[in-house]
Order: structure tokens, then sequence, then C-alpha cells
């Protein structure tokens, strides 16, 4: 009897506590949802979100950061856009707060990216790389988009044209020197006759550079055969597809293969078929040669384009702007040339970047 009666004053605490345990629970449910987001709908069908604490203070501009993928060139980029605002007197934690994201390549990641930005009500959004700037320009016509690294906004339906974007999308292209890449090509590689096109059939910037680099190869009297990639697991194998079907390989500014470019080299280095590559970045993961770009230059006249916005420009009447040939730079990799036993002659070596 007397453990019976122990028992059940056992239970009657348990339930006391259970209950104590419920409402702290309930009371803090409730507590989140009074200082939560509130869900609004905007002007044209937008979903936004006025949030109780957004990280920026009053009179801070919010930037929103989405980047595609990280790796060199992106990571330059991203870092001149920083600096330019800065120099400009907008740093990161007094004038502005930057909320930056890396989708690591994933197209779904972008698409969240984009949602949370545009849900944030950022003043201003940076988009690194054309489908970063997909993603977010599909949910927002309202907040200004700055873009870089993209080559052609208007061919991946970013703008009306280059020279009048019309819309809240603008930026700065990466559109590359493909003739003066080319030119690099039969400087270091007289003899070859047969030139593998290598690039990701799903990036609109990529098939726009390779057609341009199939006209050059019509110009110079060239053949050409397209080797495409899709996913990071086909790098490989596309590239073993090659050997033996050309005499050089032509990847340009292509952020899969980008990302992905010391699996190639690992590649073609060893079977003597040198790639000459869109950027720099490309070259010190095992790319032969560039004549290339300087990204960190191209985030920097994004991060310009920016401070004329947050400073009252209509983005919508500033046309695309590009890097002039002076910002491209010369880069040779040294070892890559020793593996694949070509010599570089003095006049390039003279004045290039050489990266062991």
């Amino acid at each position: 009897m007397k453990v019976m009666m122990k028992t059940a004053r056992q239970l009657k605490k348990l339930r006391r506590l259970s209950a104590l345990i419920l409402a702290v629970a309930l009371l803090a449910v409730l507590a989140a949802c009074g200082n939560g987001a509130q869900d609004t709908t905007a002007a044209g069908g937008e979903t936004q979100k006025s949030e109780g604490s957004s990280g920026a203070a009053d009179g801070q501009k919010k930037i929103g950061v989405i980047q595609l993928t990280q790796h060199p060139a992106l990571d330059a980029s991203y870092q001149g856009f920083v600096d330019a605002l800065a120099d400009a007197g907008y740093v990161d934690g007094e004038k502005i707060v930057i909320d930056y994201n890396n989708a690591s390549g994933d197209t779904p990641n972008c698409t969240a990216i984009a949602e949370k930005l545009v849900n944030n009500n950022s003043d201003l959004i940076l988009a690194i790389a054309t489908p970063a700037a997909q993603a977010v320009a599909s949910k927002t016509t309202t907040i200004p988009i700055i873009g870089t690294a993209i080559t052609d906004f208007a061919e991946a339906g970013l703008a009306d044209t280059n020279e009048a974007p019309g819309g809240n999308v603008s930026g700065s292209s990466d559109l590359n020197p493909v003739e003066e890449q080319f030119n690099l090509l039969k400087q270091l590689l007289p003899d070859a006759k047969k030139i593998a096109i290598m690039y990701c059939s799903s990036e609109d910037n990529s098939r726009l550079q390779a057609e341009l680099a199939k006209d050059m190869c019509e110009k110079l009297e060239l053949e050409w055969v397209e080797y495409t990639v899709s996913d990071s697991s086909m790098i490989q194998s596309v590239a073993e597809s090659m050997i033996g079907k050309a005499d050089a390989v032509y990847i340009p500014t292509d952020n899969l293969l980008a990302e992905g470019m010391a699996t190639v080299a690992m590649v073609t280095n060893a079977n003597h078929l040198p790639c000459i590559v869109g950027e720099e970045g490309m070259v010190r993961n095992g790319g032969l040669a560039t004549y290339g770009l300087d990204y960190y230059n191209l985030g920097r006249l994004a991060g310009e384009m920016a401070v004329k916005v947050l400073e009252g420009a209509d983005i919508s009447t500033m046309p695309v702007e590009y890097l002039a040939a002076a910002d491209c730079t010369l880069s040779i990799n040294m070892t890559a040339a020793k593996d694949l036993e070509i010599t570089i002659p003095e006049e390039l070596s003279g004045r290039a970047t050489l990266v062991e």
C-alpha cells in the first residue's frame, strides 16, 4: 500500500513537471511568433518579408551577395567589389552590412539564396556569375542587381540590351578577349591544327564563348571539335576522351571547368595535350597559358557601379561595363610547359606572370 501511494505521488509530480515544461515551450513559441517575420506581398506579386531583426542598424544599407561557386576568379571579383565599396566610404559594418552567400555550384542553392536576399529586403544585390544573377533576377524586378563575371547580360536574359538594360540588372562583363587568346595559342603552339573546345553546356556564358572560339578557328583555318560537360562528374572522362583527337584544348571562362581545372590538367598535361584557358586561376590549376581578364578589377568595376546605384543612379539606364584591354594579363604555367615539353618564347615569358 505504501509503495502504491509513493508511486502515485511520483506520477503527480511528473505530471506537474510536464505541464510546466509545456507551458514554457508554448511561451517561447508565442514570443518567437510575436517578434518574427511577417510575409507581405509587394507590387508585382513578389513575396517579401519584414523582419524583426535584419542585422542592419538604422541607416545602414543591406547588400546581399550571391556567388555561384568558389574558385579564384569569382573570389577575386567579390573582393574587388568589397574594396571598391570601401574606397567610396561604404565599409561593411559601418554604412553597409554585407550578407555574403555561396551556392557551392548548386542551382537549388541559388534559388534558396535568391529568395532569402529578396525576402530580407536587400537594398542592392551583387550576383557573381550568370546562374546566380538569373536566380535572383527571377525573384525581383525592383531591387537593383549588379552582376559580375557574366559574359553577355542580354544573351542571358538579364537585360534588354547591354547598352540599355531597361530593368533592374546591370553590371560588369567578363567577355573574354578570345581573339587574343587564339593568337597566343598560335604563338605557343604553331603546329596545332585541331582544337578541342571544351565547356559546360548548361552555362550561357560558356556557350557564347564557345561560338566565338569556333569563329576564331574558322578565321585561322583551324579544325575544331566540341567537348561538353554538364556536371563535375563528367570532367575526367570527357578530358580522357580528347586524348589523341586534338592538338590543343581551348577552355573559356567557364565556372564548372574553372572549379575542375586541376582534374582536366591531370589528364591533359600527362598526355601532352596543352590547354589554353580563359583566366589566370585556371592557369594556376594546370592550364598552360591565358591572356585573360583581371577578375579583381572586374569586381571593382561592379563595385563602382554599385556605389552609383546606392547614391541614386537609375540602374535601368546604366550600360553594362567592360574592362579595357590594358586590364588583361598574360599568364603562363611554367611547370605545365615543362611537362608538355613546350619552350616559351622570351618575348612572351618576359612580359608574363609566370606560375610555377
